[in-house]
């Protein structure tokens, strides 16, 4: 066909009809009320967890010094060791120590026979006290030596007590069980009390775990736990620096009598034990995993599980003025509904005002609903479904004192 003979007014019709049909075609077929998905708001038991940050402390920490001025002769220990009381630690030069004691114990001997002496005298002076020679001035007299030479006795034993105890120092042995650090002094150096300290000792079994909680927290820890057992309520986890979660379980023993001013915090301790890993014999000594001074997060977890009204955190959404859900109503219209939150976990939320048990939750499909609008509700997905048959294994956390709101990341 020749397009040059076709008149134009048909062409033109033909074009508009041709746009009439495709603008039929871009206009959106009508729909109906979105599809949702729903959970209903139950009771769950969930452990509760508080976080702080805190540092192993050993419960006991030595620093050996020397008692008296000598030279050292050696050093016995091996730096790094684990050591038991008692063990020798270092030895100091022992002649002059013991040439004292020596001359102190001869000069007792003396004394001791100058008193056997004297108390001859005196029973002599007694004796002749019956007859005409006696004089009372003379076992008076005699008396007074003998008892002054008593005296003198029990000062010079004191002095060979004294150099004894010196003569002991020469040899420093540790005082508690623990692992010993490297020495501040080598062999052949002149050590005395003021030469500071030689080298320091900290226990390995059980640690501390020492912690400060802000006051606010506290006073809720106090009220959530003090009726359940208080100490016994809860149980200490530490999570390592590395970020996994040591294998251990503490409890706590201690909450200090008085609040830090500059911080606003109550230092709280627990204990953990810290048993070896391994062998000993085959990796050269103890290996620990926890260390005096170490940075850790530490976790109290309640004994018993507690029953929350929980929902998806998915289903938790936040404006300006807060937390709320969309919830289905017996019209199928969607309401909002604000809430008040408490400890919640990455995919349970724990509903403290707000909503009750029953209430039906839109948890899938949010982005669709507006407050009032009817919606098509359904089940929600296995995956919610199953986050929420999980709830009782989960645990809620509070981080350094603050709730972790429900649809934000920790």
């Amino acid at each position: 066909m020749d397009l040059a003979r076709i008149p134009s007014c048909l062409l033109t019709a033909a074009a508009i009809a041709i746009g009439a049909t495709a603008a039929t075609q871009a206009q959106p077929a009508l729909t109906g009320p979105p599809a949702v998905g729903i959970v209903e708001a139950i009771t769950r038991p969930i452990t509760e967890i508080s976080e702080f940050l805190g540092r192993i402390e050993a419960t006991n920490r030595v620093d050996i010094v020397a008692r008296v001025t000598a030279f050292m002769d050696k050093r016995v220990f091996r730096e790094g060791a684990e050591v038991k009381t008692g063990d020798l630690l270092y030895q100091l030069e022992r002649g002059p120590f013991e040439a004292d004691l020596a001359t102190k114990q001869a000069q007792v001997a003396q004394l001791q026979a100058t008193l056997e002496n004297a108390k001859l005298t005196t029973e002599r002076a007694r004796t002749l006290l019956g007859g005409p020679a006696g004089m009372q001035s003379t076992y008076d007299a005699a008396i007074a030596n003998q008892r002054s030479l008593e005296a003198q006795v029990v000062a010079a034993q004191a002095q060979v007590k004294f150099s004894q105890i010196n003569l002991d120092y020469t040899e420093i042995r540790s005082p508690i069980d623990g692992m010993i650090g490297r020495t501040a002094v080598t062999d052949g150096n002149v050590v005395s009390p003021s030469s500071g300290v030689l080298t320091a000792i900290v226990s390995q079994d059980p640690m501390y775990v020492t912690f400060p909680v802000p006051v606010r927290q506290a006073l809720e820890l106090r009220e959530r736990y003090v009726t359940k057992g208080g100490f016994n309520a809860v149980v200490i986890k530490v999570r390592l620096p590395n970020g996994r979660i040591y294998g251990q379980a503490g409890k706590l023993n201690f909450a200090n009598n008085t609040i830090a001013q500059s911080t606003d915090t109550l230092t709280v301790r627990g204990v953990i034990p810290n048993p070896t890993l391994h062998d000993p014999s085959t990796t050269g000594g103890p290996v620990r995993e926890l260390t005096d001074g170490e940075f850790v997060t530490v976790m109290l977890e309640g004994v018993q599980p507690v029953e929350v009204l929980a929902i998806p955190r998915a289903a938790v959404l936040s404006d300006q003025q807060g937390d709320y859900v969309f919830s289905v109503g017996a019209d199928n219209k969607a309401e909002q509904r604000r809430i008040q939150l408490g400890q919640s976990t990455s995919t349970i939320a724990a509903v403290i005002n707000g909503l009750k048990p029953g209430d039906k939750v839109i948890a899938e499909g949010l982005q669709r609903v507006r407050p009032g609008q009817p919606v098509a509700p359904g089940p929600a997905s296995a995956l919610i479904e199953s986050s929420m048959a999980a709830a009782g294994d989960e645990r809620t956390q509070t981080h350094g004192g603050a709730v972790q709101p429900a649809g934000k990341t920790p």
